[in-house]
């Protein structure tokens, strides 16, 4: 594929880019013991960028055949030409890159490919029917697996030259539980970049739904708790949230530019001394992350960014033409869903670097707080403000874990709550890997950290 779109680009001057993808999504739901739901999908073609009178054209074609590439081409051509008259700004010029050369084959694609329809049919059908019939409590049971497999190649007339593949698996439960017309739910979902083996590597499936089960029917009888301002510790799954939609949407370089809250910070303090927070292409301290990439889409090798140092604002996330207005390096930001989308500047794996604490000393070192746990859905803003949803909130009286509660909201500024952090655990977990990010179109994304000791806005009484 790499020499089909090399010799597309023989004849070309100028700075054309092209990318060719392959995808393959299928998708698998049980409930009520049989299969709902079931889906396959697959597509493929060819992404045009050009650079042209200063300014960028898009085209796309599904027919893989050179002709069709070089007549998409053309028509990304004239798009240039007819929305250069409509451009203020002209883009001068793009930062030279380290661009990836050779191929880049993914963990887990001869597993994924061993795997067969009837052994992952059977996986949510097993699992949904034990848990279904592990308590009288439970009112329903769904249980889904979905795996994407991709493969990019990716040519620029500057220097790109990649091949790369890779497979996305998933797998969730969601349960609910009613007692005398009370309802209750419980979730839990993984997802990574890897085979079957990563994918359960920390919890076998039954353990998955074990924990969505528990969580719905001990939630039965929890109360809610106090609101107001209190001291927290967040558990890797919340931490990944917060950092992920407050903080991390904020410094990407194109909102940044449309004035999000982290516009015009760079070297100043926006966190503790104890926070230190990056977003990379690949997956630290722990294989697997779900937003991994070797390549992004502009043919750029994706560099670990430090966003934030010791509590200092050191950068945001660029793709090369913001990397060109802030006279930075790109960092390998550049993400599109399909063949057809434009690529945008997006995340891949954001995180908390871990601390020097435990979560034992943590909880211990806790008077009177709440130890939050299971990221459930919410929203934030350019501004930074956030409000979150959390599956499950435990009181801490004098240092000691004591009652579980539900219903619980966080909310407040997230610089605010980076501030406020006095312990980060040694503990690190990748924890948002299942589901999308959305802006304008959907990308796999991870996020994660340690356990963070802080204060928030508790929504509850």
């Amino acid at each position: 594929m790499r020499d089909l779109l090399k010799e597309c680009l023989s004849e070309e001057n100028g700075l054309v880019e092209l990318r060719y993808h392959h995808k393959e999504n299928r998708s698998f739901f049980a409930e009520k013991g049989r299969i709902e739901s079931s889906a396959l999908r697959k597509r493929s073609g060819v992404g045009i960028r050009v650079l042209h009178n200063g300014t960028w054209g898009f085209a796309s074609t599904g027919e893989v055949s050179k002709a069709s590439i070089q007549n998409a081409i053309r028509i990304a051509k004239q798009a240039a030409t007819v929305s250069s008259s409509l451009r203020g700004e002209k883009i001068s010029n793009l930062p030279p890159a380290l661009f990836a050369k050779g191929d880049f084959i993914g963990k887990g694609i001869e597993d994924f490919r061993n795997r067969s329809v009837e052994e992952k049919l059977n996986l949510v059908l097993d699992v949904q029917n034990k848990a279904l019939k592990s308590s009288a409590s439970l009112q329903s049971v769904g249980c889904g697996y979905s795996e994407i497999y991709e493969e990019k190649a990716i040519v620029t007339t500057d220097g790109a030259d990649s091949f790369f593949s890779m497979v996305r698996p998933e797998f969730r439960v969601n349960a609910v539980a009613s007692d005398k017309g009370k309802l209750e739910s419980g979730s839990h979902s993984i997802g990574v970049t890897g085979g079957w083996d990563c994918l359960f590597r920390d919890k076998k499936p039954e353990d998955i739904s074990d924990e969505a089960c528990k969580t719905a029917i001990d939630l039965l009888t929890s109360s809610l708790p106090d609101g107001g301002l209190a001291t927290v510790i967040l558990s890797p799954s919340i931490v990944g949230l917060l950092v992920h939609e407050a903080i991390g949407h904020t410094v990407e370089a194109d909102f940044v530019l449309a004035g999000s809250v982290a516009q015009g910070k760079i070297g100043t303090r926006v966190g503790s001394d104890l926070v230190s927070l990056a977003d990379s292409g690949v997956s630290e301290y722990s294989d697997g992350a779900g937003g991994t990439i070797p390549v992004d889409d502009e043919g750029v090798i994706p560099q670990k960014t430090m966003i934030i140092q010791d509590g200092i604002l050191k950068s945001y996330l660029h793709n090369r033409e913001t990397a060109h207005k802030f006279n930075v390096a790109p960092t390998g930001s550049a993400r599109a869903w399909e063949y057809s989308d434009v690529p945008l500047i997006r995340m891949r794996n954001t995180y908390l670097l871990p601390g020097n604490s435990s979560l034992e000393e943590m909880i211990a070192g806790t008077k009177n707080g709440y130890f939050l746990d299971g990221a459930k859905n919410g929203q934030a803003d350019a501004t930074g403000e956030f409000m979150f949803a959390v599956q499950k909130a435990y009181k801490i009286e004098n240092g000691k874990i004591t009652k579980l509660l539900k219903g619980a909201t966080v909310s407040g500024l997230a610089f605010d709550v980076l501030q406020n952090v006095d312990m980060v655990s040694k503990e690190f977990k990748w924890d948002l890997g299942s589901g999308h990010c959305g802006k304008g179109q959907p990308a796999k994304v991870d996020a994660g950290g340690p356990y963070v000791r802080t204060k928030v806005q508790l929504g509850g009484n």
